[in-house]
């Protein structure tokens, strides 16, 4: 049996970080099992598992759909790749997954979290065609400025854009689809964009009860669920590829272990792939 240890106050931590502060990323690092996660972070988690017992099911169906598409994007020529919010390292990474497929992908993570930054930064130091980049999502700009970006990546052609469970942190009033908009001007045509979305249209996931949860944290990120309608707007000036924009377990399933068994956690997260024209 493998042990899972927990970062404490008495080991390293990058210099800035409130622990006393819940962060998405190492929520998300708990929830599949990951040990780079505070007391604060566990906390919530436990929280969010009690009113949705599914939580760790969703988690791995997303990360299953994270494999499935970096795959399908290096079957359409794609061999450079964008992951925006890529979170903290954990097994299967995006450049694992596509240089398995071809040894020449590259790929540049994104992340505001510390940690995941951190970690990312010791996992990819002696690696040529990976780097991060330490910045918000809602900053395109000064990612696609970035050194990281510029040294790695040719944005003169297609790149495979990742933006898998972020687009829910951005409120409305916030632009989502002009933030949208932003990324699709800068990438080049045959570019591909992947999403997952958390949505309310299934009310049998618990959803609901999650978000109560995370606004009583003292977490500066809150849940903006939307549905289906709503989440195929972000793909404005994309073609979806079949089967569209569907339940995340639902995205060209390869077997059983791509689909949960509890039918709710397969379509608390649409999924889609748009190809910029």
């Amino acid at each position: 049996m493998s042990r899972c240890f927990f970062v404490t106050r008495q080991d390293w931590v990058p210099q800035g970080v409130d622990i006393t502060v819940p962060s998405v990323a190492r929520l998300y690092d708990y929830i599949l099992g990951g040990g780079h996660n505070f007391a604060v972070d566990r906390a919530m988690g436990e929280q969010i598992e009690r009113v949705m017992p599914g939580a760790r099911e969703a988690a791995r169906i997303n990360r299953a759909f994270l494999g499935r598409v970096v795959r399908f994007m290096v079957g359409q020529g794609i061999r450079q790749f964008l992951d925006i919010g890529s979170g903290i390292p954990t097994v299967a990474n995006v450049h694992e997954v596509a240089r398995a497929a071809d040894p020449e992908c590259r790929v540049v993570y994104v992340d505001r979290d510390a940690v995941a930054v951190a970690h990312s930064e010791l996992i990819l130091s002696d690696d040529d065609h990976a780097a991060v980049v330490r910045a918000d999502m809602r900053e395109p700009e000064a990612i696609f400025t970035s050194s990281p970006v510029r040294e790695l990546l040719d944005l003169d052609e297609p790149v495979g854009l990742l933006m898998l469970l972020m687009l829910h942190w951005i409120p409305d009033d916030a632009d989502p689809l002009g933030l949208m908009r932003r990324y699709h001007d800068a990438l080049a045509s045959g570019s591909h964009l992947a999403i997952t979305h958390v949505s309310h249209d299934n009310e049998e996931t618990g959803l609901t009860e999650v978000t109560d949860v995370i606004k009583r944290s003292k977490s500066p990120d809150q849940v903006n669920a939307r549905p289906r309608g709503r989440i195929a707007e972000l793909f404005d000036g994309f073609d979806l590829v079949e089967p569209g924009l569907v339940g995340c377990g639902e995205w060209r399933p390869n077997g059983p272990a791509d689909i949960s068994g509890q039918p709710a956690m397969n379509t608390l997260l649409y999924a889609g792939v748009g190809v910029k024209p």
